[in-house]
């Protein structure tokens, strides 16, 4: 799972900030924060976040990647 800003199929954005795991099933869940509104924190079944959904009668992914974020501005080279 690439950490970093991903865009939902239906326009919002959000940062991936972790993978866990459900304590009883193992699960993946990918933890993500909205990039928007009251910036709540969320999490969702990793196969689920990296799932299609239709949208206007075609395939798209649920969730987008966007971008990486950086902790600090990447060198100029």
């Amino acid at each position: 799972m690439r950490l970093g800003i991903y865009q939902h199929y239906k326009g919002n954005t959000y940062q991936v900030i972790g993978v866990s795991r459900h304590s009883e099933t193992l699960e993946e869940l990918v933890v993500y924060q909205a990039l928007y509104s009251d910036f709540g924190l969320w999490v969702r079944p990793a196969a689920m976040f990296n799932g299609s959904v239709f949208y206007n009668n075609e395939q798209v992914p649920r969730f987008k990647f966007v971008s990486e974020v950086f902790s600090q501005a990447p060198a100029i080279r």
